[in-house]
């Protein structure tokens, strides 16, 4: 009798989120359409995935490679998956083959696993794989991603020698002190400003 209580907390969660996202969006003036909001569902039970899933939500993320290659084909087929943080270089061709509707990777943070990941898309012979250039802003050790000031290096690399992958954007961790957090996005900002095009800015929180 727990699990539906627990699933059902998870679509109210959902809900909350999507109406702060609303709310932040009219605040900024932007479109609340245009922001895509994905629900990080590692460590969660397939079940509780499909019960977000029946409540309208499509774009999930995994952390774990092993994790996602497990739960992936237990589930429906229109889902758009993230894998997002560091994923190693070795596991690049098992995700892509495993999860053939992986629409995203955030997370690639050196060209070892820039260069696999655009390997194994050529040779699985699928479209162009996005990806988001992960970016240490904090300085944390225990956090993966590339120095800020070798960002754009990273950027030109993926954008000019990886034509298997789309470069679609930055993604950060900020510190678990939210009073921190601006900080960290300011110099995500800064990257970003640093004559990079791109379609997608995304700030992940711990």
């Amino acid at each position: 009798m727990a699990a539906p209580a627990v699933e059902s907390f998870a679509v109210a969660a959902l809900r909350s989120v999507m109406v702060r996202v609303r709310q932040a969006a009219e605040r900024s003036g932007a479109r609340a359409e245009n922001v895509r909001v994905v629900a990080v569902s590692k460590t969660k039970p397939v079940s509780l995935i499909r019960d977000v899933y029946d409540a309208g939500h499509r774009r999930f993320g995994e952390n774990y490679a092993q994790e996602f290659v497990e739960k992936a084909p237990q589930l429906p087929e229109d889902i758009e998956w993230h894998f997002v943080g560091h994923l190693q270089s070795n596991k690049a061709k098992m995700l892509l083959s495993a999860v053939p509707n992986l629409a995203m990777v955030e997370g690639v943070d050196n060209e070892k696993i820039a260069n696999h990941l655009d390997r194994a898309v050529s040779s699985l012979g699928r479209n162009p794989l996005k990806v988001l250039v992960q970016v240490n802003t904090s300085g944390e050790v225990s956090k993966s991603g590339v120095e800020p000031a070798n960002c754009l290096e990273l950027v030109k690399y993926v954008k000019s020698r990886c034509p298997n992958l789309e470069f679609s954007g930055l993604m950060t961790i900020g510190m678990p002190d939210y009073t921190s957090t601006p900080a960290n996005f300011k110099v995500m900002f800064f990257s970003q400003c640093q004559g990079m095009k791109m379609n997608h800015l995304v700030h992940c929180e711990v």
